[in-house]
């Protein structure tokens, strides 16, 4: 029982906890009361909130309001903390892949990659196409259009170039970057131009734009994580592995991308660097954290980029910005050169115009420098016809499913509809127990590994050089004590069981990416920040397993609401499944995305000038 009283919960050992669809487990909605607040009224919540004594009452009638003492710092739980999400090595048999040799460069895995792609893809911006309909160029476009001497890396970057300076104008103000080197680009371009004249392009991705969240090192940028003062603070010294990677393969790193301040936010709201905005509609929200990585892509500036996704920030502005958003298994990709902002939760991610691109990026980023006994060899999926798999199972839990708004609902369940409809996929009905629970115990690790990860420079920085909404997260990630931390170990061992238990009968998880689609950037938020808590939690309500529990999980784009802004469906995965997830997703890519509107700000980057 805590200080004023609250009962806390006491759990029931996990395999008693039933799974079927008639299951009496209750689904608690996240518990969020709070009016959103922004401009003067933050700075105003900020202070009392930083005021001795005043302060900490503050925090534990806030933690209290939102459920976290009752059902995770004071509950009773009978199984012991499991610390990290990693999974051990596990023979997982996936249909019509290609499994790759073990030490292949990135480039080499590329072309294994290329050989699984469909023998031709149709010209993704083809004349005849209507001019509001949306159409995407790929990978595979820039290489054959470079190779064929159509366009060169250096025309192309040029244009990009001259885009980013029009979007980051004061008339559009997109916020797109954080930082973009011209130079750096056009010496890369011309590089990567000199290669394909004389016939040697390092691989499919040579000359392709890739831009990276300013969570990953990337020469010759500093890496701020969205801050003002982190990049002066902690040196940038090599690539990250992943971006090394895509160095090799000749990719041209294109600068760092806008985040939301230290990750520490779903909206991508940034009051040192700008707004990313939608390139749907300029007055909402890109999402967070990793917002410029997805609105880049949207925007068609680059086929290809990289996030981190700690809390869903890869998938969740993916899902509302309409690109691919890709977290593959914990441990499948190196996190050498990417910010330790949350060690057991985050990792790089992918976002991308179409699953085919995810499908090359992935595998040109893959770690493969570990034993094959740590990890499964990988996998690529043979996306050679549609549908490339047969027989897959599609869990889907109701109650979590429709906490969603009207149009998510309809159009997710218009999407498994067209599975079944297509592909006779078949959609079981289950129950994922605690996902409050869950959401909670996700909540105070992240907060706590934050904190843990940037105390060395917390303590010496002076409170301004922080943005308002994220002093606000940083005082209650800090009042977490360790009973709140290992108690949300527990619940990550509960939750492992579950889904592991739920993943004997299906082949994934299936559920809406957000419960909202992108919402309004008001203009008191931008220099601020905001405390949206409400829309902040139905952002997130989808994420959490992908983390928390280090499975592999991807989006695509399904629709769109009827203000024409995207509606994102994910599906998790098991362990080390990533070929399935890519087989399913481009299934799902293909049945949905014919009439797929172009976003307000779109860039042609091989148009013919």
């Amino acid at each position: 029982m805590g200080v004023f009283g609250s009962s806390a919960k006491v759990y029931r050992p996990a395999p008693e906890v039933d799974l079927g669809p008639g299951s009496g487990e209750l689904y608690i909605s996240p518990n969020v009361k709070a009016p959103r607040v922004a401009g003067l009224l933050v700075k105003i919540f900020v202070w009392v909130l930083e005021m001795p004594v005043v302060g900490w009452v503050l925090l534990y009638i806030l933690k209290k309001d939102n459920l976290i003492n009752k059902l995770v710092s004071e509950a009773e739980i009978p199984e012991p903390p499991l610390f990290t999400s990693t999974h051990r090595w596990e023979d997982t048999p996936e249909q019509n892949v290609s499994l790759t040799k073990p030490g292949l460069s990135p480039a080499e895995r590329v072309r294994e990659a290329v050989d699984c792609l469909p023998a031709r893809l149709e010209s993704t911006l083809a004349a005849d196409a209507p001019s509001s309909i949306l159409k995407r160029w790929t990978i595979m476009d820039f290489s054959r259009a470079y190779s064929s001497g159509e366009t060169t890396p250096v025309q192309v970057a040029k244009r990009f170039l001259a885009a980013v300076e029009e979007s980051s104008g004061p008339t559009m103000n997109m916020a797109f970057f954080i930082s973009c080197n011209p130079e750096d680009v056009l010496k890369q371009a011309e590089e990567s131009t000199l290669r394909y004249q004389t016939g040697t392009p390092l691989s499919v991705m040579d000359g392709v734009l890739v831009a990276v969240k300013d969570e990953i090192d990337c020469l010759p940028y500093p890496t701020t994580g969205g801050t003002r003062w982190l990049g002066k603070a902690r040196a940038c010294e090599a690539d990250a592995a992943c971006v090394a990677q895509l160095r090799a393969c000749g990719a041209i790193l294109a600068g760092k991308t806008n985040m939301h301040e230290l990750g520490a936010g779903t909206s991508g709201i940034n009051p040192h660097h700008g707004s990313a905005r939608n390139p749907y509609n300029v007055g909402k929200v890109a999402g967070g954290s990793s917002s410029g990585s997805a609105a880049v892509v949207c925007a068609g500036l680059c086929p290809v980029a990289l996030g981190v996704d700690g809390g869903g920030s890869v998938r969740m502005p993916a899902a509302l910005c309409g690109v691919v958003g890709f977290k593959p298994t914990a441990g499948r990709l190196s996190n050498a050169g990417v910010l330790p902002l949350n060690w057991t939760v985050g990792m790089a991610g992918i976002l991308a115009g179409t699953v085919e691109d995810a499908v090359v990026a992935y595998s040109a980023i893959v770690d493969q420098s570990q034993p094959s006994y740590l990890r499964p060899e990988l996998n690529l999926p043979m996306l050679t016809s549609t549908p490339s798999i047969s027989n897959v199972r599609l869990a889907k839990y109701g109650k979590w499913f429709n906490d969603s708004s009207e149009d998510i609902r309809s159009c997710c369940d218009k999407a498994l509809q067209t599975l079944r409809t297509q592909y006779g996929w078949e959609t079981l009905d289950v129950t994922v127990p605690e996902i409050e629970e869950m959401r909670l115990a996700h909540y105070v690790t992240i907060g706590s590994e934050c904190t843990a990860s940037l105390a060395k420079y917390l303590d010496k920085l002076k409170r301004s050089e922080i943005g308002w909404d994220v002093r606000v997260a940083l005082a209650v990630y800090g009042s977490f004590s360790s009973r709140a931390y290992l108690n949300s170990q527990r619940l990550r061992n509960r939750q492992m069981f579950f889904h592991k238990e739920i993943f004997k009968t299906a082949d994934v998880i299936v559920s809406p990416m957000t419960g909202v689609t992108a919402y309004t950037l008001q203009d008191d938020a931008l220099s601020s920040g905001e405390l949206d808590y409400i829309n902040g939690a139905a952002l997130i309500r989808y994420s959490i397993a992908g983390n928390f529990l280090g499975l592999p999980a991807i989006t695509v784009m399904v629709g769109q609401d009827k203000g024409g802004l995207p509606i994102g469906l994910q599906f998790i995965g098991r362990p080390w499944s990533e070929a399935t997830l890519l087989h399913i997703a481009f299934a799902m890519q293909e049945a949905c995305s014919k009439n797929h509107r172009k976003p307000a700000v779109f860039y042609d980057l091989l148009k013919k000038d």
